[in-house]
């Protein structure tokens, strides 16, 4: 019996997927608390909107809040 190679998930196809990518901290404009930890597409440069911000929850103030992208 001859045994079949099959591709396994963790390929290339997963490692190039992940070169575009770069993980960011979502700090809040109002407290300077580090909240939320995303990842954002850089290839091609930083889309404006995501420069701007994002509405998420801030828990100590316990409303939605603008966040900023920081980098660690």
């Amino acid at each position: 019996m001859q045994s079949i190679e099959r591709p396994q998930k963790g390929d290339a196809a997963m490692a190039k997927r992940a070169q575009n990518r770069e993980f960011v901290w979502l700090q809040c404009t109002e407290t300077g608390e580090l909240n939320y930890r995303t990842n954002i597409r850089v290839k091609g440069g930083i889309d404006e909107k995501v420069k701007e911000g994002f509405k998420k929850y801030s828990p100590s103030l316990r409303k939605h809040t603008l966040h900023k992208i920081k980098r660690k």
